[in-house]
């Protein structure tokens, strides 16, 4: 059975089917069919505080990986993506990750201060919340960057991938509430990037752990996936608010972060625009990012800066914001390609080759002639 090709061929599959799988049984498992909980009981099932039998609570390890291991996967996988975050980078692939990253940020944190403002940060226009708009819009798919630049760009667009892995997670969502007037407490922030800080300095320190952690920055997707699933009502992926909502915010990260990073690029005269239109996407792993930023609210609530009501906002909006991230990502992964291909075909009318690392000219024969000499 080819079961990992055909997640595969899902746009952000390895996050988002193991997702709607857990939200699937947990759906069922929410109905509190008269049959399954006769046999949950037969096996020994304890019963919840309402005296119900779930198949996704009945303890041990099952429960602890498929239930409640949200988060703690969560955070492995954040280490793991840590170490990855490779600090020697040359000059050239510097200058484009931070230009990528800042202005992504910038694209992703002004739009949903906008919409928050005009609307409602909790749940505004469509129910888009802040929280969902920053946190689908500053996290681009890596994985999709590397292979779309590694095809249409150059060394130093793929070599941005480095600087790029620095939006993976819930940190720069964070620090955008907080700046908007969130009252998160120091620690809370501290919490959330430790892992990913230590994670980084031990991939840098030592090449070998770096190779070692590697493979877990994908093969924990899909476990907190499921988990993530499993705290959710897959009616929320059928509800039609929330599939127009999460297209909308797909369109917006394409549009409005592809085109600040654009504009970005022409600012500091990069011939090529391959590497924005590749990074206007919304990764997997932004999904949990609402899950994240809960538990950083209870931080909050827990130091005394912020009150459990409104701790318990942020925890509300946990499974709508993550529908709605989850569909940003499948539709962004179907158009980032096609922005990606049009822009090539563009630029190829204009002269300019983005598969080299200058400037280089393109006639119609397919010859192409060096402009602009300088290596940079």
């Amino acid at each position: 059975m080819k079961i990992k090709q055909t997640i595969d061929k899902v746009p952000g599959g390895l996050m988002v089917v193991p997702l709607l799988l857990g939200a699937l049984l947990n759906t069922v498992d929410q109905l509190h069919l008269p049959f399954i909980m006769k046999f949950l009981k037969a096996l020994g099932v304890a019963a919840n505080q309402d005296g119900y039998y779930e198949f996704l609570k009945i303890g041990g390890f099952s429960q602890a990986l498929f239930k409640d291991g949200a988060l703690t996967l969560c955070a492995l996988f954040l280490f793991c993506a840590g170490s990855q975050m490779n600090l020697r980078v040359g000059g050239k692939a510097l200058k484009k990750g931070v230009l990528l990253t800042v202005s992504k940020y910038l694209a992703g944190f002004i739009v949903g201060m906008i919409w928050g403002y005009l609307s409602d940060p909790v749940n505004g226009f469509l129910g888009l919340s802040t929280m969902a708009i920053i946190a689908a819009m500053t996290n681009g798919n890596g994985g999709m960057f590397a292979a779309l630049t590694g095809q249409y760009g150059n060394r130093s667009d793929v070599g941005a991938t480095a600087v790029l892995s620095l939006n993976d997670g819930p940190f720069f969502t964070l620090m955008a509430l907080g700046m908007m007037g969130a009252n998160f407490p120091l620690i809370a922030f501290i919490a959330v990037l430790l892992p990913i800080l230590i994670g980084m300095i031990l991939g840098n320190l030592d090449k070998e752990i770096r190779t070692f952690l590697a493979a877990g920055e994908s093969l924990v997707i899909p476990f907190f996936a499921f988990a993530l699933g499993a705290g959710m009502n897959l009616a929320s992926f059928f509800n039609p608010e929330v599939v127009g909502a999460g297209i909308v915010l797909a369109l917006m990260t394409i549009i409005f972060s592809g085109g600040a990073m654009v504009l970005t690029f022409k600012l500091f005269r990069e011939k090529s625009y391959i590497a924005p239109w590749a990074e206007a996407s919304t990764a997997g792993n932004a999904v949990a990012t609402p899950a994240a930023i809960a538990a950083a609210a209870t931080v909050a609530a827990g130091s005394g800066l912020m009150t459990q009501a409104e701790a318990d906002v942020y925890q509300g909006l946990v499974a709508v914001a993550s529908a709605q991230i989850s569909i940003s990502t499948i539709t962004t992964a179907l158009l980032v390609p096609i922005a990606v291909i049009l822009a090539d075909k563009y630029q190829r009318k204009r002269g300019i080759d983005g598969k080299q690392e200058n400037h280089v000219e393109v006639d119609n024969s397919g010859s192409t002639d060096s402009i602009e000499n300088t290596i940079v």
